[in-house]
């Protein structure tokens, strides 16, 4: 298992999971969409995408950071948004790998935290998350407004 950062050559595979991970959280297959916000990432380097690799040439996971501010703090920190894992792949170590290149990166460009969000259902995500030290915010409520 192999965890480095995504190319844009690694495109068309990460779109493929880009999508299998939008269809997890319900949304219709769209290919298309995938390869183009996957792309328009890479080409805008607007995220920090890493990949895992079971062999040199096979994605198997991905995870994207988005960098932003935290105010309070007064400094740069990570939204990680996606995780995923191929099934064929999970059990693997591929999401902890994914998870620790996120860590690393964050400290090594001064970030001060990484935060993310996931479905109160998806336990087994949330175990691997709290087996590496993160902490859940019982503290503050997240609110959504849909821009239609």
């Amino acid at each position: 298992m192999t965890v480095r950062p995504a190319q844009p050559a690694d495109r068309a595979q990460l779109a493929r999971l880009f999508d299998l991970y939008r269809q997890f959280y319900q949304q219709p297959p769209d290919l298309p969409l995938a390869q183009d916000f996957i792309g328009e990432r890479l080409a805008n380097h607007d995220s920090v995408i890493f990949v895992a690799t079971a062999e040199p040439h096979t994605l198997v996971g991905f995870t994207q950071l988005y960098p932003t501010l935290c105010s309070v703090s007064a400094a740069k920190i990570y939204v990680l948004y996606d995780l995923f894992v191929a099934p064929s792949a999970r059990r693997s170590g591929a999401a902890r790998a994914l998870m620790l290149a996120a860590q690393a990166h964050a400290q090594q460009t001064g970030a001060v935290r990484l935060e993310l969000a996931t479905a109160r259902t998806n336990v087994q995500a949330q175990a691997l998350y709290e087996s590496l030290g993160w902490v859940r915010d019982e503290a503050f409520y997240r609110y959504n407004l849909d821009i239609d």
